[in-house]
């Protein structure tokens, strides 16, 4: 890392290791911050958007089905970033414990445990605010028998880290976070200033923890998919979403390099007003996005309410549909056992539902077999190939 890049002490400063090599220390939070009326403006209307966010789900007749789809879409990309090829239906179909023939690969296997990594912390939250101890506990979900699996997952790195192209080193990469030791400090700072009362905004509090984590930089593999992860769940703990239905993941993805130089911006030129402005507008985005597919999913729902009407037994047809909503990609058994019902009386819906064209089968198999509701899917990963 040559220090001769980082030409502002407003985040951090750089420092002449004892090895010799220089590394990036950042500051304590927060920093003093400009209120441009750039950034004013960012900062309303992605609380704006936000709220209509938060009020489209509270007005959504069953939000919590949503969670799934949601947070898969977000698995999905935030895992992309990192360079898996892991789409959405190759996850859904993954989680179809059924489909053996189907070969686990590794980035499916990264994206579910990412899953698995939201589901836990949103549970976890319930008892356990956002802290060290629940950053360690959802980066050993994330990292369990995965590519990065042996690299200390749970644990903070006991050693020197870096980010630069493939085949660069503590030299010559583009930016070394905090030795070990300076790395704790750093840590400890952080999770008091999360926990700390603060006049800033949440949103803008959000993005300045964001990029803290990202320049600490505390495991050896892993910390961008937790450090995203970290966004939903500290939107949650604050209540600004009963849901957690913001996928900044897409925006960071559809971004990307801007979302890389503006985090490496900040370390070096201090430039704290345009990465927030940047994360901003990177609310406000998915906000939108968000309320225009719950917009969407509530229209096929309603468009499917004759199924349940002119069914025999109407209240346990609305269940099955709902479940399509959690699992557009499903096999028998997961709707057996999803709803409590009887295999057969599943198989049943499912053939009805095959029948009206709201699902089609996938695998031509007599046995193990697989339904796909096409018009959900479509909806939930419109920009999830």
């Amino acid at each position: 890392m040559n220090p001769q890049d980082f030409h502002s002490s407003q985040a951090g400063r750089v420092i002449l290791t004892s090895k010799g090599y220089y590394a990036f220390i950042p500051n304590r939070l927060p920093p003093e911050i400009e209120w441009s009326s750039s950034l004013v403006f960012s900062l309303a209307e992605a609380e704006r958007e936000l709220g209509s966010l938060a009020a489209v789900i509270g007005q959504f007749p069953f939000p919590r089905l949503l969670i799934q789809p949601f947070v898969r879409s977000e698995a999905v990309i935030s895992s992309r970033i990192e360079g898996t090829r892991a789409s959405l239906v190759d996850l859904l179909t993954y989680e179809t414990e059924q489909l053996s023939f189907f070969e686990k690969t590794d980035d499916v296997r990264e994206v579910f445990n990412y899953v698995r990594a939201v589901d836990y912390g949103l549970d976890r939250l319930k008892t356990l605010p956002v802290s060290l101890r629940l950053i360690r506990e959802l980066h050993e979900k994330l990292m369990e028998n995965v590519r990065g699996g042996k690299l200390t997952p749970g644990e903070f790195r006991r050693t020197q880290n870096w980010i630069g192209p493939v085949g660069s080193t503590v030299a010559t990469a583009s930016f070394v976070p905090p030795p070990v030791d300076e790395m704790n400090e750093a840590l400890a700072a952080l999770e008091n200033y999360v926990h700390a009362s603060s006049d800033l905004p949440h949103l803008i509090k959000a993005g300045l923890i964001h990029y803290q984590f990202e320049a600490i930089h505390p495991f050896l593999d892993g910390n961008g998919r937790v450090g995203r992860l970290l966004i939903i769940l500290l939107m949650y703990q604050w209540g600004l979403l009963s849901q957690p239905l913001l996928n900044m993941s897409e925006y960071f993805d559809r971004y990307r390099q801007q979302y890389y130089d503006l985090l490496l911006d900040v370390s070096r030129e201090g430039s704290w007003e345009t990465w927030l402005i940047y994360f901003l507008r990177g609310v406000s985005e998915q906000s939108r996005d968000g309320v225009e597919r719950l917009h969407m999913l509530t229209g096929i729902r309603a468009a499917y309410q004759h199924l349940v009407e002119s069914s025999r037994n109407p209240a346990r047809m609305s269940l099955v549909i709902d479940f399509l909503f959690t699992r557009p990609i499903l096999s028998v058994r997961q709707l057996s056992d999803g709803l409590g019902i009887p295999f057969k009386t599943a198989l049943d819906y499912l053939a009805k539902l095959t029948d009206a064209g709201v699902l089609r089968e996938i695998t031509g198999h007599a046995r193990n077999r697989i339904f796909r509701a096409d018009e959900i899917l479509v909806k939930i990963q419109e920009r999830n190939p």
